[in-house]
Formats: structure tokens, C-alpha cells, sequence
């Protein structure tokens, strides 16, 4: 396990978490495999949390109301499992070789994602400009700009970070610590909370 130290915070990060008996963690190698088939884990990955916090949530066969919302949770937990497992494997720095995770926990009112990576420093700078970008702006102006950067074919427009905020309402929050024994990496580790 790598030394760590200087940990930046941005957003609403909470730590420690609050204690849970429901919460799910799976990691995951990101070179172990090809990235086609990485992104074809990922979407599995996601769908399996969507599925397994889904049955958390009560169902009646007199209720379409209730059927209804367990379906949207279901949905909810894996588009955004997806997007930030998609996002921990395309910014993962390849040669340290460490480990992505992703984490849910469910509270009574909140479900709350932690995804974890590990990303060089030149990511990290890009990456925290864009968190200052969004916490300084209005979120409707950035997303219909980001959208029109989507539209263009540019990357990095983070889409799916601001359809987490825009769409469901989402609060996030990014935690950025840097690693003793590899000063160019940092453990790169987002929340995601979201109310049910």
C-alpha cells in the first residue's frame, strides 16, 4: 500500500462515511484487460449494482408507483456507476498499474457512490480546472456548453458528471491525494450522493 499525504478537497466530500450495514465495493485491474473489453466490464459492473440496490428498495404487486421507482433506482445507480467507472478507467494511469474501485452505500434517504483511481499529475491539473469551472458556474450555462463541446466530437466535455447534477440532482465531491512513493500519481477518488 502506497504512503499517502496532501489530500485537496472540492464539493461535498464526507469522510469517514457514516457506518452501514448495505454497501458494496468491487475493484478492478485496469490493464488486466483490452479497453474494448474493459468498457464492456464496466457497463456489466454497473448494471449488476443497479440491480442489487434496486432489490433493497420495497415491491408490491398492488403498487406500479413502487415498481416504477425501484425500475428508476435500478436505472440511476447504473448509469452513474457506469459513467464513474468509465471515467476511473480512461484517466487510470496505465504504468503504476494500481487498482480502480467503486463503492455504493445505501443510507435510509441517500445513496452515496465513491469511485476510486489513480491518475498522473497532468490529469489531475486538467481535471481540477474543470471542478473549479463547475463550482464557480451556472449549471445549466456549463452543461448546454459542454454539451455543444460533446456535439463537436471534443473530449473531455464531462457529460456525465454534469447530467449526474443536472438530471438526478446529484451532489459530488472529489478528493485528490497525492502519493509518497510515486510524486507524479495521485489517488483520485469522486462521491456521488444522491437522495431516495
Amino acid at each position: 500500500m502506497s504512503s499517502l499525504s496532501t489530500d485537496v478537497v472540492f464539493g461535498k466530500f464526507l469522510e469517514p462515511l457514516p457506518a452501514t450495514d448495505e454497501y458494496l465495493t468491487i475493484n478492478f485491474s485496469p490493464t488486466s484487460t483490452s479497453r474494448k473489453e474493459r468498457w464492456r466490464n464496466n457497463g456489466i459492473s454497473a448494471d449488476f449494482l443497479g440491480d442489487y440496490f434496486g432489490s433493497f428498495f420495497p415491491i408490491s404487486e398492488d403498487s406500479q408507483a413502487i415498481i416504477d421507482k425501484r425500475e428508476e433506482i435500478k436505472s440511476t445507480v447504473s448509469f452513474i456507476a457506469n459513467e464513474l467507472l468509465e471515467n476511473a478507467m480512461k484517466y487510470s494511469d496505465q504504468i503504476s498499474r494500481l487498482p480502480v474501485s467503486i463503492s455504493l452505500h445505501l443510507y435510509e434517504t441517500e445513496l452515496v457512490f465513491v469511485a476510486a483511481n489513480h491518475a498522473h499529475i497532468s490529469t489531475v491539473d486538467g481535471y481540477q480546472k474543470f471542478i473549479h469551472e463547475l463550482i464557480n458556474s451556472d449549471i445549466d450555462e456549463l452543461y448546454t456548453k459542454q454539451m455543444e463541446k460533446a456535439a463537436t466530437g471534443e473530449s473531455g466535455s464531462s457529460m456525465g458528471l454534469l447530467t449526474m447534477i443536472n438530471d438526478y440532482n446529484a451532489s459530488l465531491g472529489w478528493k485528490f491525494r497525492s502519493l509518497l512513493d510515486k510524486p507524479n500519481i495521485f489517488q483520485v477518488i469522486i462521491m456521488v450522493s444522491l437522495a431516495v
